[in-house]
């Protein structure tokens, strides 16, 4: 089994990366490979709206991304580490969220696999990353874990906030343990990329 973290905080090394590392190191002790992925250090461009991938399942822009998305269809498990800047998730974020519009294919897609989050914030937003994330597994049709959100500012801080640093262990045993279950989206239901029950005439 394969939990992979990915951490979209410019800052190497900070809160963000730090609950990361203890989700994994939970993920361990329940007997699963992990990776961690600075997704941030990556070049990696955003989308265009060109729609192609809707018909190819791939996207034409050759950048990190292109790094990323291997890892991705191999993992179990994908928790995503996001600092809140201006009151929701970071740019770098975002992006990948868009970039990620290809995998959403039968054969290639993120659905089944385990969804966790853990965000760290100086004041406001949490709330709000939280649920567009959340919404984010939802519509990949991946099945969420629970989430770890931290109150920290400097680099480091997270480290004493034990409660937190336990929970960010627990939370990746829970991937683990929810992705042993196997469970699946039954086939017929139809995978959207966008969102699902949105109509207009």
């Amino acid at each position: 089994m394969k939990i992979l973290g990915l951490s979209f905080s410019p800052r190497a090394g900070g809160n963000t990366d730090t609950l990361l590392k203890a989700v994994l190191e939970g993920a361990r002790q329940q007997g699963a490979d992990t990776e961690l992925c600075r997704v941030s250090d990556k070049n990696i461009q955003p989308c265009d709206g060109c729609r192609a991938c809707w018909e190819t399942g791939e996207c034409h822009i050759k950048d990190g991304m292109q790094e990323i998305y291997p890892g991705l269809l191999e993992a179990d498990g994908i928790i995503i580490g996001t600092p809140i800047y201006f009151y929701g998730m970071s740019a770098q974020t975002k992006i990948f969220i868009d970039r990620t519009i290809p995998l959403g294919k039968p054969e290639k897609s993120l659905a089944n696999k385990v969804g966790g989050v853990v965000t760290v914030c100086g004041s406001l937003g949490l709330e709000a990353a939280l649920k567009d994330l959340y919404f984010y597994f939802v519509t990949r049709q991946m099945i969420p874990a629970n989430f770890v959100a931290a109150y920290a500012g400097g680099k480091g801080e997270v480290n004493q906030l034990e409660k937190c640093m336990k929970a960010a262990s627990e939370l990746g045993q829970q991937m683990v343990q929810i992705a042993a279950q196997k469970f699946k989206y039954p086939e017929n239901i139809k995978r959207s990329g966008i969102a699902y029950g949105t109509h207009t005439r």
